[in-house]
């Protein structure tokens, strides 16, 4: 393919952050082509939990979590893992997840998180109007549960700077839950219900939405994995070993597969598969009206249009490695704790590769030295969330051909 025009784009990845970019590049004119091995929006963005959290501004890396981490990490059935076989690999990351975990970095993050994820969930409500889906959004709120006051003093510290924020938090007790959830255990006496957060009911769907728009905005979607990115004149060029393609313009949005393509321009990114695990079950015998967040856990519960979703844990390790079942099964333990009774037979089980980065923003805005090469990815947890703005932030960018002011802050050259 040549470059067709001066305004022709080439986004490589069409997960929810790709598919939004590349749909509101071509609502403000441009002409965009998506380049991914997969399906649109099948991994992903496909298994996450749901979960639209505009509110979520405080960063994995909090001060005094790190020792909780480190003691997470080595329990195998714990929510945060890290396999013996993959710490060697995975030592510099987590030394700069250590370095972000500075009160200064930290409120650094989170006001830079603020300006990114603010008013995502009225984002995200016009975008599936846009494109014919409005009754995937469910702005019914989200409910964060714990067993005790012990268990919930230790997200004291992240709840504080979400409310600085403007998160409207309320706090709950077992009546207040029972009379939201019902189907929730005696086993979650207190929590925190946050009413302006939402979720979607069927993730991959509102990804096909998104993409059968931008088809009928004239966007094409090529089926290759994208390996080198190379300029040439006004150009770039891209190519999956076999193929090329050429545009003025090219937004890498890849994922956890972006840092590969930034290393052959010389960028070294600490980017790393958190990888994330599901279970589904159609028929579960319960039914939430809401997100249900087994805080202590670190478990999302979500009634899907396919059935209850139960998603959550953190495993750090190898983007090489297949699913551990045995991990993956462990959410159905936990789904037990939380709720009244359900029946979890006849499971289906996913694990895919969040994009994450050690403190827990993403890379987003133009690439230093390189001409009309932008980047939109390593959002982590807040892929969903974030894709509605960070596509309104890379069509401006592209429009004006500088946003600096708005993405400083996510810079690739942070990392430098």
């Amino acid at each position: 393919m040549t470059a067709r025009n001066e305004r022709s784009v080439l986004v490589i990845g069409a997960g929810i952050v790709g598919l939004c970019t590349g749909y509101e590049l071509a609502k403000n004119g441009w002409d965009v082509s998506l380049f991914d091995p997969n399906p649109p929006g099948s991994q992903c963005s496909f298994g996450n939990a749901g979960a639209l959290s505009s509110g979520s501004v405080a960063p994995l890396a909090m001060p005094g979590a790190v020792k909780d981490a480190f003691t997470m990490l080595v329990d195998s059935k714990g929510p945060l893992h890290l396999p013996f076989h993959y710490w060697f690999r995975a030592a510099p990351w987590l030394t700069s997840f250590v370095r972000a975990s500075r009160r200064e970095r930290v409120e650094q993050v989170a006001a830079a998180l603020h300006e990114l994820l603010k008013d995502s969930v009225s984002s995200h409500r016009q975008l599936a109007a846009d494109v014919g889906c409005p009754e995937l959004i469910r702005q019914t709120g989200q409910l964060h549960l714990y067993p005790d006051a012990q268990a919930m003093r230790k997200d004291d510290a992240s709840w504080s700077l979400k409310r600085k924020y403007g998160l409207r938090v309320e706090y709950v007790d077992a009546k207040a839950i029972n009379a939201l959830e019902p189907a929730v255990s005696d086993n979650y006496r207190m929590g925190v219900f946050l009413p302006d957060e939402a979720s979607v009911s069927d993730p991959l769907q509102y990804c096909r939405s998104i993409a059968d728009a931008l088809r009928a905005r004239g966007g094409d979607f090529v089926q290759a994995r994208v390996t080198s990115l190379v300029r040439s004149g006004d150009d770039w060029h891209i190519s999956d070993g076999m193929r090329n393609w050429s545009g003025k313009h090219v937004v890498v949005s890849a994922g956890v597969w972006s840092g590969n393509l930034l290393a052959t321009l010389g960028y070294k990114i600490p980017l790393i598969s958190q990888r994330g695990y599901h279970v589904q079950v159609a028929q579960p015998g319960v039914s939430l009206s809401r997100i249900v967040v087994l805080a202590d856990r670190k478990v999302f519960l979500n009634s899907m249009t396919e059935g209850l979703r139960i998603a959550g844990t953190v495993e750090i390790d190898s983007i090489d490695r297949p699913l551990n079942k045995p991990r993956a099964l462990l959410l159905k333990d936990h789904a037990k704790a939380g709720l009244r009774d359900p029946v979890l037979e006849n499971e289906s089980t996913w694990m895919g590769h969040r994009p994450c980065l050690p403190d827990s923003m993403p890379v987003l805005g133009a690439v230093p030295n390189h001409p009309n090469l932008w980047c939109a990815f390593g959002h982590g947890h807040l892929g969903l969330t974030g894709s509605a703005n960070t596509a309104k932030l890379i069509a401006r960018a592209l429009t004006r051909n500088s946003v600096e002011n708005e993405t400083s802050m996510f810079s690739v050259d942070r990392f430098n």
